[in-house]
């Protein structure tokens, strides 16, 4: 299916990388770390470049919404414009410097936070909050390392007063899961969206009537399709850093997009639960 880009091609070309096959990443490579040349390049040089054919680029072009290798290189171009040099991805070498990797990953991590404004959708962050709301109990299930973000996302909802309960153990998860009703809300969390304890656990809930949103990097993953909506990360594998170190990042930014959200929803009400939150946090303190 062929579609209209409306974001900046870079960030599209990135957020959707997981789903390209390994020919298609070395041509999504190549394009992120030379843009200048593809802007002069023909598609038979670009093939030349990637070792690959032409019929191949244009199952990338088709992949990632384009008809016209022309009309490609027009988005390039533009893009290339409105866009500082430090600001077009750069692949981690071997050979790089301390100064080198630590320009490259704050580089990486930075253009990954800002995809988040392309692939975050405003009507997922309004329909959690709405969830939030009605809910009687929400859940936040989240195993390995997932149960970090559960556990932040725990924390700043339990300050506004809302109803709120952690699991990581995935025994736990199962119970809780098989007592939840209609009125419950499960918010799993899961960077590969393939954890078999989470599927699980989203699978009896779904099957007592609780309403499931998922935070994951794979559109397209288990935990995706079974939830009642998802809330997407951005992630982009590199040769030295996993996609779910960068992931996790997102995922905390999401987290605090929806908190800053609920916030503003609940007005005078959530400003006085969180001073009270504090308050009694302070009384702890020496």
């Amino acid at each position: 299916m062929v579609f209209i880009i409306e974001e900046n091609i870079f960030s599209h070309i990135r957020t959707t990388f997981h789903s390209l096959s390994p020919t298609q990443k070395k041509i999504a490579n190549y394009i992120l770390q030379n843009p200048q040349k593809v802007v002069l390049h023909s598609i038979s040089a670009l093939a030349a470049e990637c070792s690959t054919s032409e019929t191949t680029i244009f199952r990338f072009l088709r992949k990632i919404g384009y008809e016209s290798y022309q009309v490609f290189r027009v988005h390039v171009a533009q893009d290339i414009a409105t866009n500082t040099p430090q600001s077009i991805y750069g692949e981690i070498e071997a050979t790089d410097s301390v100064a080198d990797i630590k320009h490259k990953v704050i580089e990486l991590t930075t253009n990954s936070i800002q995809d988040m404004k392309h692939i975050l959708e405003d009507h997922a962050v309004t329909q959690f909050i709405e969830h939030m709301k009605q809910a009687h109990k929400t859940v936040f299930f989240g195993a390995g390392a997932s149960s970090f973000i559960a556990g932040d996302a725990y924390h700043k909802f339990l300050q506004l007063g809302f109803e709120v309960s952690l699991c990581s153990d995935p025994h736990m998860m199962n119970m809780i899961a098989t007592h939840a009703t209609e009125h419950d809300f499960i918010v799993a969390i899961s960077h590969s969206g393939e954890s078999r304890e989470i599927l699980d656990a989203v699978q009896f809930a779904k099957e007592k009537g609780a309403k499931v949103a998922s935070i994951t990097s794979y559109p397209k993953s288990e935990l995706a399709k079974r939830s009642d909506f998802h809330l997407l990360s951005s992630s982009r594998e590199t040769t030295y850093r996993s996609d779910s170190m960068i992931s996790r990042i997102n995922q905390l930014v999401i987290i605090d997009v929806l908190y800053v959200s609920a916030v503003l929803e609940l007005g005078s009400n959530a400003i006085e639960n969180v001073k009270r939150s504090r308050l009694a946090v302070a009384k702890n303190k020496t």
